[in-house]
């Protein structure tokens, strides 16, 4: 069976339709447990979440890789799922990890579509079908073998951003990582908050510096001085 860990800050938005989401579309009863893992909300997100029956956890560190970290240190099923706040499976998610770990495949995601009607962002979702690294992101959402991600070290909680880019690739030297055949629908605001086209440009702009070796810091500033939000 498997284990969702969904890391907040700040989600009082979209947590309870996110949980509501993942239990109606486990269509075959494969998922053991949500678990909550919460960087310090100052909104009603571990409220919302606990009322709905799930395992919430609190992590002492604020950050999407330490606090998915601290979700998985929690879980207790073979096959972890980590899930974006706002983003939702497709249906029959849970078994089609299953079926594709069960064909060997250690590790996964699901290809990409947001919640708005644009031709760009269309066109960015039709390349996640494709195995490569600089449109993998995890907003498409991850699944792993416990065992799997323990040997890859699990997130590197150096990294604030780029987290699932690093984890992944170390995924991609113990083991098979596969893209399944249908798409997560995920939350299209920073795109709509940023303007569509600049936050492309920023994404691949970070990208490119990190594989030209800048410091996490150094991403950081960036992302925060061309990004509007309030996660980081």
């Amino acid at each position: 069976m498997i284990s969702v860990i969904i890391p907040t800050y700040n989600e009082e938005a979209h947590i309870k339709a996110t949980i509501q989401w993942v239990w109606q579309f486990d269509e075959n009863n494969l998922i053991k447990e949500i678990i909550i893992t919460d960087g310090g909300s100052t909104d009603d997100t571990v409220a919302i979440a606990t009322a709905e029956g799930v395992k919430v956890v609190i992590s002492q560190k604020k950050g999407r890789a330490a606090q998915m970290n601290f979700g998985a240190f929690f879980a207790t099923e073979e096959i972890l799922y980590f899930l974006h706040a706002d983003t939702r499976p497709p249906r029959n998610f849970a078994k089609d990890i299953i079926k594709v770990i069960e064909q060997g495949f250690g590790a996964g995601c699901f290809r990409l579509s947001f919640d708005y009607n644009h031709w760009f962002l269309k066109a960015n979702c039709w390349f996640t079908r494709f195995d490569v690294d600089a449109i993998r992101f995890g907003d498409q959402s991850l699944f792993v073998t416990k065992n799997s991600f323990e040997k890859a070290g699990n997130y590197c909680e150096k990294h604030i951003v780029m987290e699932d880019q690093h984890l992944i690739k170390r995924l991609k030297k113990i083991t098979c990582f596969t893209i399944i055949k249908k798409a997560v629908v995920t939350s299209a605001r920073k795109y709509l908050e940023n303007g569509i086209y600049k936050t492309q440009g920023v994404f691949f702009i970070i990208y490119f510096m990190y594989q030209f070796g800048y410091s996490q810091q150094k991403l950081l500033a960036s992302y925060r001085k061309l990004i509007k939000q309030d996660k980081l």
